[in-house]
């Protein structure tokens, strides 16, 4: 099999290396993210992979397919950069990738922990010798009612964390746990919005979830309401952020990523003139922690998001068939 990899990061090649010795397949890793403009360069090969800067839309796929690129893989779990629907119709699998829940996890109840201690404004006081306390009370989480949206593997993981913490968990989801029935109490999604001080997002970005976080629903949630994002930023209409924060309607905010992102995250931009004007104007806020969508980023996920994306690619090449295809 052989496999041309889009968009290789210098902490992925390691793991392209030992992964393409062990399943026995040619690779070659470019760092630019596939376009119309480098589509010839996946003549001869089986396979491509890629991560969330490459738009697999309708013409890309029947151009990839007329090059006789059978499959595309994602190294990521979210795939909504892909014309699933599309590549269905033409026969292009697609398959996406998975890594342990508990990166995400943990990064989202150390959000939370920040966002109720108040310590990003710590911090930057303490970087100017600023220790006064002003303005600084925190809460407690064990006083709080924690919601959870999406119980699926990195919002259980994030439940059975939260759980040891002493904290009335909600959760909602379609699809409900067992799992998940031993830490938390399954609720409908109105409950969650009204009832929560403290409100998590673990659901993927489908038609049904884009923008689940609004206007209308933050005027329903609690007066001082937290709310977390380590899912996808489209989840959250960034103007209602705005709206929640200036009327101190939320009293705080923690994203590790927002709507609007593309082109800005995972890239050194210190010297450009940031697009994304919303985004700029809501990080300036005290209660805002902003960090650049790397929940996701440990040594344990991208070994392992490289090891599927090429373990699918191969299977779906010889077998047509894969552990996660879509």
């Amino acid at each position: 099999m052989k496999l041309l990899a889009f968009e290789v990061r210098n902490d992925e090649k390691a793991y392209f290396k030992k992964y393409a010795l062990e399943y026995q397949c040619e690779i070659t890793c470019i760092s630019d993210p596939l376009t119309h403009d480098n589509l010839p360069m996946v003549q001869g090969y089986d396979a491509v992979s890629i991560l969330g800067r490459s738009y697999i839309t309708a013409d890309l796929q029947d151009k990839l397919a007329e090059h006789g690129i059978k499959c595309c893989v994602t190294r990521t779990i979210g795939y909504n950069q892909i014309d699933v629907e599309h590549a269905h119709e033409i026969g292009l699998k697609i398959a996406n990738s998975n890594y342990p829940p508990t990166g995400v996890a943990d990064y989202t109840v150390m959000l939370i922990l920040i966002a109720l201690r108040n310590y990003k404004q710590a911090m930057w006081r303490g970087n100017v010798n600023d220790y006064s306390l002003n303005g600084l009370q925190g809460r407690e989480l064990h006083t709080l009612t924690v919601g959870i949206i999406g119980t699926g593997r990195i919002g259980q993981c994030v439940i059975k964390n939260l759980s040891g913490f002493g904290c009335k968990i909600l959760a909602y989801d379609m699809y409900e746990n067992d799992t998940v029935k031993k830490y938390a109490e399954y609720t409908d999604l109105d409950t969650i919005i009204s009832s929560c001080d403290i409100i998590s997002l673990h659901t993927p970005l489908l038609e049904s979830t884009y923008h689940i976080i609004n206007q209308e629903k933050i005027n329903h949630m609690k007066d001082n309401v937290v709310l977390i994002n380590c899912a996808r930023g489209e989840l959250m209409d960034i103007d209602a952020l705005i709206y929640g924060i200036e009327s101190q309607k939320i009293s705080a905010l923690a994203l590790d990523v927002i709507e609007g992102e593309d082109g800005i995250y995972h890239q050194d931009k210190r010297s450009d003139i940031i697009s994304n004007e919303k985004m700029a104007y809501l990080r300036q806020f005290p209660n805002v922690t902003m960090t650049q969508h790397m929940a996701f980023y440990t040594d344990t996920a991208v070994s392992s998001m490289v090891n599927c994306a090429i373990k699918s690619a191969r299977d779906l090449t010889e077998k047509g068939i894969c552990d996660t295809i879509i």
